[in-house]
């Protein structure tokens, strides 16, 4: 059956943008909905910042007039602007096992960004890596945690059919929260915190604290992540939105936040409850009542999942890691959590992969984000 690429651009077209996935994964045991609240706000121009100084398109696949694909094409202005590069985006490809329609919307996305400049394409990729990256090969047996894809393995073999490869890959390490914190690491965190005594640990015990807090986590995010990839540095405008999406579910216990006098905070650790199983009994929808299942799963889980961290540059090798560790592993035992996913980090990003394997943590998924070069002529 003929396959049609249509540019999705009324309202009743991004609803078919935003709610395909869940046709396509109705019985996807594993896949985790997003919150489709948040999808209506992700894909609007006006009140998400991103689409400033991004270009950006939508496509649709349809046959005989049902929706059975869609793409998202984004070229980020500003970070190409940062890293001299020309790369355009692809985001939330989903489709169906078929092959011709992957390529048809792919074909879309690549003739886009050849038409505006662009000399490769990545992804998937969104905005910025702090929205779901890469595509999943391997550890399909469990579902995945907020903010990351959600894929069929035939995903993947469809991106390599069609000619892409491996541009990086993600690692998310599983951590069973032991019953006390490893002698040696507390150690470390102990005598670091005697010889440094201008450092002071803070703990925080409500939501109104975390607030405070907001703009200066993510002002030390914006210094030390320039070397991550994908990462965008954030207005504040963009800090305040990415902190009023999830405050509603942030626990102030695992915030773990160091400063000093001198150059404030220097470094912090974030987690967050697993809601997984909530969003999926909601079935993503957080009105009326699926607010409900999501805060009963914040309660329940028994896995800690870590959102992000940071220690400003001239602090790092000096034992602040083995504070912040020690500090989320005895939050972590205290609130009962028996497991914790890192979230994903880059296959390069050594330092934090080493801390992890120290603390008996183990890869338990992968994510690959793919690349291919756009012909120019």
């Amino acid at each position: 059956m003929p396959v049609e690429i249509k540019k999705a651009e009324s309202r009743g077209d991004l609803r078919r943008f935003i709610y395909l996935p869940e046709k396509i994964h109705k019985h996807h045991k594993n896949w985790v909905p997003p919150v489709y609240m948040d999808e209506w706000v992700f894909y609007h121009p006006k009140k998400n910042p991103s689409f400033h100084h991004s270009d950006t398109i939508l496509f649709l696949a349809w046959q005989d007039k049902t929706v059975v694909g869609r793409i998202m094409g984004i070229i980020n202005r500003k970070y190409n602007e940062a890293q001299q590069e020309q790369h355009a985006r692809f985001f939330a490809l989903e489709c169906y096992d078929d092959f011709e329609v992957a390529r048809a919307l792919i074909d879309a996305v690549l003739e886009w960004a050849r038409g505006l400049g662009a000399d490769a394409l990545v992804g998937p990729l969104g905005f910025s890596d702090k929205d779901p990256q890469g595509f999943l090969i391997d550890g399909f047996d469990k579902p995945v945690v907020i903010s990351s894809s959600c894929n069929f393995p035939y995903m993947v073999e469809l991106l390599e059919r069609y000619g892409f490869r491996k541009k990086t890959d993600l690692v998310v390490y599983q951590l069973a929260v032991p019953r006390e914190v490893p002698p040696f690491y507390k150690a470390i965190a102990e005598r670091t915190l005697r010889n440094k005594p201008d450092l002071k640990l803070i703990k925080l015990h409500s939501k109104k604290e975390i607030k405070a807090w907001v703009r200066p986590v993510f002002h030390l995010m914006n210094e030390t992540f320039q070397s991550i990839y994908a990462f965008s540095e954030m207005s504040e405008r963009e800090m305040d939105d990415f902190a009023a999406r999830y405050m509603a579910i942030l626990d102030p216990r695992f915030l773990i936040l160091l400063s000093n006098e001198k150059d404030g905070l220097v470094a912090f650790a974030l987690g967050m409850p697993d809601i997984s199983e909530g969003i999926m009994r909601s079935r993503g929808r957080v009105f009326p009542f699926g607010f409900i299942h999501i805060l009963r799963s914040q309660k329940k889980t028994k896995q800690l999942n870590l959102l992000l961290g940071a220690i400003k540059e001239g602090y790092r090798g000096n034992g602040i890691d083995a504070i912040l560790g020690t500090a989320m592993l005895e939050a972590a035992r205290e609130g009962g959590f028996e497991l914790i996913d890192s979230h994903l980090e880059l296959e390069n990003n050594l330092k934090v992969r080493a801390e992890m394997e120290r603390m008996g943590g183990r890869v338990y998924k992968r994510f690959r984000i793919f690349e291919y070069d756009i012909d120019l002529l």
